[in-house]
């Protein structure tokens, strides 16, 4: 067995399904490539780069791609006070996390890189070229063996994000990642709750609505398996607090509201509120039960009530 092939190994215990993704992304970086992984919120980017980068023994460097991530904040500053007493010294210098990554040969892990200026990213346009960098006053920082920038992204009509150039498609190894199927979503909310005794089939119609939340023809945005997690444990917690069960539709439902109506977004015109939709969808799967009517003809209960 190659060693590739051990960390594959040793991967899947810290990552749902994701072989294939995973493959590439060993295989990338063992070629001294640049990665970008593209895919909608919740589908386990960042999570797959951590554990890689866990697995290989290398540095994480972590940046927040957002509007204010400046140049200076990225590449790193001189220390105001200290130059005042001690000039322009390479000392005085306080490194950002790619002049980190750059001197210790980590991976630069940059999240969301298309909601960042483009002037910052036109800075790591020049160090994925150049494998370097020059600081004015502090000089040149060439890349230590082992960097490689690491960046995800959300699709581009995400809020808040922007096109990336071709210049950074040009330097990258592009992994695309959708979501997982729905026996990979219900693992990674077994895994999520742990001990917690909701029941099999609890668990699967969870999985189940905040699925048919993404190809609702209402919705322009739906949720993550990050959605399915909050339901199961917000439902857990509220039956306890009622002294009910997470099996009584009042708490299953107000659950759902709570954990999924933020996450969906309503398409543009639409009559209806997220609460709306969610009841629907709600209803088309909890409402489902022997001698009933089928999807859609349960009656669900009001919303945000509590059993009496």
């Amino acid at each position: 067995m190659t060693d590739q092939s051990r960390l594959l190994s040793a991967l899947t215990g810290h990552v749902v399904g994701r072989m294939r993704e995973l493959e590439l992304v060993v295989a990338a970086l063992a070629a001294n490539r640049h990665v970008l992984l593209e895919g909608p919120p919740g589908t386990g980017k960042s999570t797959l780069l951590r554990a890689v980068s866990a697995g290989l023994g290398i540095g994480f460097e972590f940046v927040e791609g957002n509007a204010e991530l400046t140049p200076a904040r990225l590449v790193g500053h001189f220390d105001p006070a200290r130059v005042l007493n001690e000039g322009y010294d390479p000392d005085v210098f306080v490194d950002g996390p790619l002049v980190s990554a750059l001197r210790d040969g980590s991976l630069l892990y940059v999240e969301e890189i298309n909601r960042i200026p483009e002037e910052t990213l036109n800075v790591l346009i020049t160090v994925m070229s150049e494998g370097e960098i020059t600081v004015p006053r502090l000089g040149r920082v060439a890349a230590a063996p082992g960097f490689r920038l690491v960046a995800a992204m959300n699709p581009f009509d995400a809020v808040g994000t922007a096109r990336i150039s071709g210049a950074v498609y040009d330097r990258v190894c592009r992994v695309a990642m959708s979501y997982q199927s729905a026996d990979e979503e219900l693992a990674i909310v077994e895994r999520a709750l742990g001990t917690n005794a909701l029941t099999d089939a609890f668990k699967t119609k969870v999985v189940e609505v905040t699925r048919a939340t993404r190809t609702h023809p209402e919705l322009r945005v739906g949720s993550s398996v990050r959605g399915a997690v909050d339901f199961s444990m917000v439902a857990s917690s509220l039956a306890s607090l009622r002294g009910s069960t997470v099996d009584d539709r009042a708490v299953s439902l107000d659950a759902a509201l709570v954990a999924l109506s933020g996450r969906v977004r309503v398409r543009e015109g639409g009559a209806r509120t997220a609460e709306d939709i969610i009841t629907d969808i709600w209803t088309s799967v909890f409402g489902r039960t022997d001698g009933e009517p089928g999807p859609g003809k349960a009656e669900a209960p009001s919303r945000g009530t509590s059993p009496r």
